[in-house]
């Protein structure tokens, strides 16, 4: 089934291949490599583990507990600063956070595997369906969450868990966010999303609204007039564009959406991809599209970056995992021209690059890439409407430290604010965060504290 004759087609494997393909990249730890790895923790004081997480999770602690058979001690320990830690520990770039900062790699460069030590025991607590915290008494208070992803859900279970009452609005048919829409489809398995939404929720005290939009059914204004209280959490909505000729043709498509419909799709033979793709941008994004497009059946799968490999944001363990499934990463080239055939992509030219005197400059020497798909990874931005006078800076949300804006009783988080990172538990960390000081700032102003588990 080409797509206007382009190359672009679906069913290019067997069953047995994409079942394959697209397995789980980490198998979880059985007991006994539990054990084994959680054994070489030194449970250092003043972990530097600890320092690089940003939700803070007492990592010795959780690994002590394993490494003692207490797995849900474990679980509870991480839940306790960050709710989403079965998912943070399946995509949170561990190698650049808490496993680079581990200070076993100074004697044997080798960490201690930190994340699928997390994975372990929040996934046994989760099949178990153990809840670890519980509502306090009814506050009367009833905040609003705009948007379901990392930030918001992290904010509305810590809401719900000292009592308030949380409405979550999303535009989206199902919550989760990126967690849901943006990973990669081979870092969560078997329908993980949903269920962390599923035992997140299992608290009580939130409700979800899909379908709901900010700057289409309602405004920011009509939030503030109904709620104590309003939390945004919108993530970012828009890609930004090359700007360049042919980039209309068909086979040209945002990488978000290629990863978010192969996420969503019940059968993979169903998602069409290209004999010959290429992927522009060098974040993680890139690398997610670049591999999936591989293990559906590209034949040819190149990363176009337009810096060096140390520049990329993708990080040296994910361009190695690009280059260990057949995907080819080139750097120092920018598009310039997208080449179509019958309406439909060929080719691309690009123009080398380099740096001159500090700055990335164009070298005048072409190229020209066949191709029949290019998928764009070159950034996202904030697009909202219906935000009022809200404080910005550069597009974002601007928040203080207590994830508070310009707005009395409106609160901001994750990668739609000035202080976002691109990171999932970063947004976890501001939802935490933004709760703590929304249920502060009822107590101060006469409303009764409940003290947070």
């Amino acid at each position: 089934m080409d797509r206007l004759g382009s190359g672009i087609a679906g069913g290019r494997l067997s069953p047995a291949d994409y079942e394959t393909n697209f397995s789980d990249l980490h198998p979880r730890f059985d007991r006994h490599e539990a054990l084994v790895a959680s054994d070489r923790c030194y449970f250092c004081h003043d972990a530097p583990c600890m320092t690089a997480c940003p939700t803070a999770i007492d990592i010795p602690l959780f690994i002590r507990q394993i490494s003692t058979a207490n797995p849900l001690g474990a679980a509870r320990t991480i839940f306790s600063q960050n709710i989403l830690g079965g998912m943070c520990a399946r995509v949170c770039p561990t190698e650049t956070l808490c496993e680079e900062a581990c200070v076993r790699n100074t004697a044997e460069d080798k960490p201690v595997e930190i994340g699928r030590l997390q994975r372990y025991a929040t996934d046994i607590a989760m099949d178990q369906g153990r809840q670890f915290f519980h509502r306090a008494a009814e506050s009367g208070k009833v905040i609003a969450v705009v948007g379901a992803g990392p930030a918001g859900l992290a904010c509305a279970h810590r809401l719900a868990m000292n009592g308030h009452t949380v409405v979550v609005f999303d535009a989206r048919e199902k919550a989760g966010g990126l967690n849901e829409y943006g990973i990669a489809t081979y870092k969560a398995t078997n329908n993980f999303a949903q269920k962390e939404v599923e035992y997140l929720l299992a608290i009580g005290g939130i409700e979800i609204r899909t379908g709901m939009a900010l700057g289409r059914d309602f405004s920011l204004s009509d939030l503030t007039a109904q709620y104590d209280a309003v939390f945004l959490g919108l993530g970012l909505a828009g890609v930004n564009g090359l700007g360049i000729e042919g980039e209309d043709l068909s086979g040209v498509e945002d990488a978000v959406d290629f990863i978010a419909a192969l996420r969503q799709a019940d059968d993979k033979a169903n998602v069409p991809i290209g004999r010959r793709v290429v992927v522009l941008g060098g974040g993680m994004t890139a690398i997610d599209a670049a591999v999936q497009a591989k293990l559906l059946g590209a034949e040819e799968v190149t990363i176009c970056y337009r810096r060096g490999k140390d520049q990329m944001n993708a990080s040296e363990y994910e361009q190695d995992l690009a280059a260990s499934k057949g995907v080819l990463i080139r750097h120092w080239l920018s598009p310039k021209r997208i080449l179509g055939r019958d309406g439909a992509v060929a080719g691309i030219e690009l123009e080398y690059t380099a740096l001159r005197d500090g700055h990335l400059t164009g070298t005048g020497e072409m190229g020209v890439i066949a191709c029949d798909q290019v998928m764009k990874a070159i950034g996202q931005s904030f697009r909202a409407s219906g935000l009022g006078a809200l404080a910005m800076d550069r597009g974002r949300i601007v928040i203080d430290e207590h994830c508070r804006t310009s707005m009395d009783g409106v609160y901001a988080g994750g990668d739609c604010t000035s202080r976002g990172e691109d990171l999932t538990v970063q947004a976890v960390a501001h939802g935490r965060d933004a709760a703590d000081a929304i249920h502060l700032a009822f107590a101060s102003a006469g409303q009764p504290a409940v003290a947070v588990a």
